[in-house]
């Protein structure tokens, strides 16, 4: 980048910090919990939509392919168009494509709906983080990153929470007219008082073959992998889904480095230790936690015979847990650095896995599955803030919406991968249990076996964390650099 100086427009009114934190984490709290919502919802939306089972699942994959496949663009567009009309126009899709869901009259419009809200998603849930880092500095922004993280992390399990109070109560079209409040606010509040801010030097040229050929790519890998609960590995719709998601990310990888005059991911930014340690650390570590909430909701549903209000309930605990996780994190992360937060969380989400792997049929809420549960949820909060943290710290301030952009797809391809594969194991593990078991004992087995699964990737994720650098996080900027970091305008306190 020839300049990574920052344009600011002043015409907007005066906003305390605590508003514009209030704009970022709002939105993001919205597109993380439309993930996770719709789960518990999911049979009687399929009962009015004549969705199939194996159909069903496409309400959510068509929302995470879209919202993975899209997030480097999203990313990007943050720091060539600017924060604030980037966060605006994302916040405006997302809202209208969910009241289009809640309308929705069939299994397409409901897919075709989805689809839209995740182009939504990915477009404003990188200008969140971008609003972070470029408005506070100093000792205020591992607080604020660590806000940013507890509400993005209590979004996943309070999506279950919602999602079953609101399907039991009224309907599962309210776990889409949910976000309609919260968007109209949100976008008003930011057309009022966000400030512009995006990097003088970027050209306003994106990428078009870039995105397209990392979407294609993305979406036809995952495509692949969600497929073989229809499909076998060894099959040829398989095999060639792969083939194709793998030559047109190979194709990517060529465009960006040879072809491309202005790149959507400019591969230098990989240079950074950290941030290339945090994207796969949130890949391995955000997918294990996006397949628990699915496992956990089908356990309580279908093995302890739950309705969706219970369900939903089940989940508080977790939230409870993140959200602390991510305040205590926050709090040492200036004093202790990323490693050991990192190391520390990723020890108790091994732990977690592993204890909540003993499950059974007949076993209670209350003995078996609350603490373990809690200890994943917990752990999940405290890895969040460091994992953002580092991912930002290696980069110029002006890239902050690449980098979000980037740990954003790192933490939802993880997540889509990791929940194509544990469910396809899971599924099998079932299928040859049913022969010599109850339909309930076969089905725990299968989740027992996913979540044994998840405590090796767990530990995967730890043996990875001993590549970032020591002081990684005890300053807001990484030390390292060759040059002194751009000074960023910060909106008045």
């Amino acid at each position: 980048m020839s300049d990574t100086s920052i344009d600011v427009e002043s015409t907007n009114r005066h906003a305390p910090d605590w508003l514009i934190l209030c704009i970022a984490c709002i939105a993001q709290f919205m597109v993380v919990l439309d993930v996770s919502i719709v789960n518990v919802a999911l049979p009687r939306m399929g009962h009015d939509l004549h969705f199939t089972y194996s159909s069903a699942q496409w309400v959510v994959n068509a929302y995470v392919l879209t919202f993975a496949g899209f997030l480097l663009l999203g990313g990007r567009a943050c720091d060539f168009f600017g924060r604030r009309r980037v966060y605006i126009t994302g916040i405006i899709l997302f809202t209208l494509a969910s009241i289009g869901a809640g309308v929705a009259q069939t299994g397409t419009q409901m897919i075709t709906i989805r689809a839209v809200q995740g182009l939504g998603g990915a477009i404003l849930s990188p200008a969140t983080l971008t609003i972070i880092v470029t408005t506070f500095a100093g000792p205020r922004l591992p607080k604020a990153i660590g806000a940013w993280s507890a509400v993005a992390g209590a979004g996943g399990a309070v999506g279950g929470l919602l999602g079953g109070i609101l399907t039991g109560w009224a309907s599962w079209r309210w776990v889409f007219f949910i976000n309609v409040p919260f968007g109209i606010v949100a976008g008003t509040v930011a057309a009022m008082y966000l400030r512009e801010m995006r990097n003088r030097g970027a050209t306003t040229k994106l990428d078009v073959t870039g995105s397209v050929l990392v979407t294609g790519g993305l979406a036809s890998a995952i495509y692949a992998v969600v497929n073989t609960t229809t499909h076998s590995w060894a099959s040829s719709t398989t095999l060639g889904w792969l083939f194709l998601g793998l030559a047109l990310l190979a194709t990517f990888v060529f465009w960006e480095a040879k072809v491309a005059s202005h790149p959507l991911v400019p591969f230098k930014i990989f240079q950074s230790r950290p941030l290339t340690t945090a994207n796969l650390m949130m890949f391995l570590i955000g997918g294990t936690f996006f397949a628990m909430w699915y496992f956990l909701t089908y356990y309580f549903q279908l093995v302890l015979g739950y309705g969706p209000v219970k369900a939903g309930f089940a989940f508080f605990p977790m939230a409870l847990a993140i959200i602390i996780g991510a305040q205590i994190s926050s709090r040492l992360l200036s004093r202790t650095g990323v490693r050991p937060l990192l190391q520390i969380g990723a020890t108790l989400a091994t732990l977690g896995f592993l204890w909540i792997s003993l499950i059974k049929p007949a076993d209670s809420y209350a003995g078996h599955v609350l603490v373990p549960s809690f200890i994943c949820a917990f752990a999940m909060g405290l890895l969040f803030a460091p994992l953002a943290t580092a991912a930002t710290a290696g980069v110029d301030r002006a890239d902050a919406g690449l980098a979000s952009g980037i740990l954003n797809t790192a933490r939802q391809v993880g997540g889509s991968l990791s929940l194509a594969i544990l469910a396809t194991v899971a599924t099998d593990v079932t299928h040859h249990a049913l022969a010599t078991t109850s339909q309930a004992a076969a089905l725990t087995s299968g989740y027992q076996r996913a979540f044994q699964i998840s405590a090796v990737v767990t530990v995967i994720a730890l043996c990875v964390s001993f590549a970032l650098p020591r002081n990684t996080g005890r300053t807001p900027v990484a030390s390292g650099a060759p040059a002194p970091a751009p000074q960023i305008p910060v909106e008045p306190a």
